[in-house]
């Protein structure tokens, strides 16, 4: 191959569609077992590499020049093979540099926890030592293992002795697919945090993200960075530069190929029909939770609420959504009690962007298939009991009119251009 990535498992890798889209050269995925690095590498049957987990370090004995920056950190993401010399550098501190500047946060003089001891935590060191910080410390599973052994502490130390700190950076594969549960560590000790940078872009929002927002803390996913990180590669690879507008747009676009539009809000609250609209206009597949209860069960809502009663509907609710969520680049309309369990919410927003349709009160309508909807009274409970519940889970609370086209076209900008 002439360009491309190594690494150990890169099944859900972007990096593929990431160099595609600047248009300059064909790129390949090449999975490679420890065995293979090496005569792959000095084969130099390539004329650029990207380099990812966990042969960033590996790598580096077999390269003819380091750059500089690339030495110091102790890990090369990219390869470059010129006249049969292999050049290795670093651009993960790149791409980690545009997303810790775009923070808004001012890290001269402050304190910051690195999860995480391996390669992309010591490009992490780096970028905060370019940054100016004050102090930066480590949480690891085992601190025998650390390239800062004085500074690393264990997860439970953490939480006891570092709860000052300012930031918090992840560097441990922690949450990544498939094991979307998973979380380092628990945000709830570090008060003083303004927010954390995940490095992991599988899915977009990790359990700490999520836990950061709940917070009212900052969350930065990897997104960023791995489109950065690719750009600084392609200029190594091609010696032109990368226009920042072109950046920006490939980072969208893979962005909204990617994220799922959730629709959240009151039962009659048009979330179907507003779905419906999206799909047809966007070209992606259209899920009603509601219709896939109703599949599962084999019957309708209306018998599962007679026959086996609400606890046991929320419980098929919950269980069709920890299935539907996982999709990508589709839209999906819930039902009017979806948000009620944090465990709902926390799985659809892993991969998807939630919508509230916010419509009056007055124009919601009692329907017969719904049970706790089913008259005016209960409608109005139900508004009143929800509306905060609602508002706080939603990333955008969509307040138009009743022209559904109206919140059709605020959905599909927000979609594109957060």
């Amino acid at each position: 191959m002439q360009y491309g990535l190594i690494g150990e498992k890169l099944g859900h890798s972007y990096s593929k569609e990431i160099h595609t889209a600047f248009g300059k050269y064909d790129y390949e995925l090449k999975e490679l077992s420890k065995d293979e690095v090496k005569d792959f590498i000095l084969g130099k049957q390539f004329k650029g590499l990207n380099v990812t987990i966990p042969y960033k370090e590996t790598v580096m004995e077999y390269l003819d020049f380091i750059d500089d920056e690339a030495k110091a950190i102790g890990a090369v993401n990219t390869v470059v093979n010129k006249e049969g010399k292999l050049y290795g550098y670093n651009t993960d501190f790149y791409g980690m540099l545009e997303v810790l500047k775009d923070t808004g946060f001012d890290f001269k003089d402050k304190k910051v926890l690195i999860l995480g001891v391996g390669a992309t935590a010591k490009t992490a060191t780096a970028v905060l030592n370019h940054l100016q910080v004050k102090d930066i410390f480590y949480a690891a599973r085992n601190k025998t293992k650390s390239f800062c052994i004085d500074k690393t502490v264990s997860f439970t130390e953490a939480k006891e002795t570092l709860t000052d700190v300012d930031f918090i950076v992840n560097t441990t594969p922690c949450g990544m697919y498939p094991n979307l549960e998973d979380q380092a560590i628990d945000l709830a000790h570090f008060k003083n945090i303004y927010g954390v940078f995940d490095v992991i872009f599988n899915p977009g929002r990790t359990q700490l993200m999520l836990q950061a927002e709940s917070l009212n803390k900052r969350a930065f996913g990897g997104l960023k960075m791995l489109v950065y990180q690719a750009v600084y590669a392609a200029e190594k690879f091609t010696g032109e530069s990368v226009e920042r507008n072109l950046s920006e747009r490939i980072l969208k676009d893979l962005r909204s190929k990617n994220e799922n539009i959730v629709l959240i809000g009151m039962p009659a609250s048009g979330k179907s029909t507003v779905g419906k609209l999206l799909s047809k206009d966007l070209s992606k597949e259209f899920f009603d939770t509601d219709n896939l209860i109703v599949k599962k069960a084999g019957c309708e809502i209306t018998d599962i609420f007679a026959n086996k009663g609400e606890t046991y509907f929320r419980d098929l609710e919950s269980e069709v959504i920890k299935e539907v969520s996982l999709k990508k680049n589709v839209i999906i309309a819930t039902g009017g009690g979806a948000v009620l369990r944090k465990e709902n919410v926390e799985a659809l927003k892993a991969y998807g962007r939630l919508y509230f349709i916010d419509r009056a009160l007055e124009n919601l309508l009692p329907t017969e298939d719904r049970p706790l909807a089913n008259d005016a009274e209960k409608i109005k409970k139900l508004y009143e009991t929800r509306l905060p519940i609602y508002k706080e889970a939603a990333d955008v609370v969509v307040e138009c009119d009743n022209i559904l086209e109206h919140k059709v076209e605020k959905i599909k900008r927000d979609h594109y251009e957060h």
